[in-house]
């Protein structure tokens, strides 16, 4: 997980974010342990108190939940509850590039273009993987 100290989303929220994409790309699965506060502060070099910060924002959106003595957990619904916000933000972004394309005088078809570019690129570079 990479967390970039200079951005303007705070850092627990990038913890946060950063395990959504973990769980909804099956890294973690339902039922399956997180690391613990002190695992995940070490590995990130965070503040212990951040990363708490960031599983209480978790356990609050319902994508995992807490076993006393035993550790964080992914929730049953956590990995299609993940993807779903992960779907809504890339609706977003895309919402938001297109505006910003039109506002910039791009015509629809000029912005599909662009599109279609990336996704071919992108698609390109994972299968050189």
């Amino acid at each position: 997980m990479q967390i970039d100290p200079g951005s303007h989303v705070p850092i627990y929220l990038q913890i946060a974010d950063g395990i959504r994409a973990a769980v909804a790309a099956g890294v973690y699965r339902a039922g399956e342990v997180l690391p613990s506060l002190r695992a995940m502060a070490t590995e990130i070099h965070v503040n212990p108190n951040t990363v708490q910060r960031a599983y209480d924002e978790l356990e609050r959106a319902g994508l995992v939940y807490s076993q006393r003595g035993k550790g964080l957990f992914v929730a049953e619904t956590g990995a299609a509850f993940a993807q779903s916000l992960a779907g809504d933000g890339v609706r977003r972004a895309l919402d938001e590039a297109i505006r910003a394309g039109q506002v910039s005088g791009m015509s629809v078809a000029q912005i599909q273009e662009i599109f279609c570019a990336a996704i071919k690129r992108i698609a390109e570079d994972e299968s050189r993987r």
